[in-house]
């Protein structure tokens, strides 16, 4: 799988790389298109802050991109 999404990517970045990158969010309960942080947080911050483990929310989010 080639990755297209990378943990330094802000949530902004993450968002506007695939349209079906909110539904892997919400799956994570992460409310990211509406959060002011989205612009500037980056996925591994964000993940962290959430307690969610960075490397699982990029692989969700990469798989996206399997099918392309």
């Amino acid at each position: 799988m080639s990755q297209k999404i990378t943990q330094d990517m802000t949530f902004h970045q993450i968002l506007q790389a695939h349209p079906d990158a909110a539904n892997v969010l919400a799956r994570y309960n992460m409310g990211c298109v509406g959060c002011m942080g989205a612009m500037n947080e980056t996925l591994k911050q964000g993940a962290q802050a959430h307690g969610i483990d960075p490397n699982d929310l990029l692989r969700d989010l990469n798989a996206l991109f399997t099918d392309e």
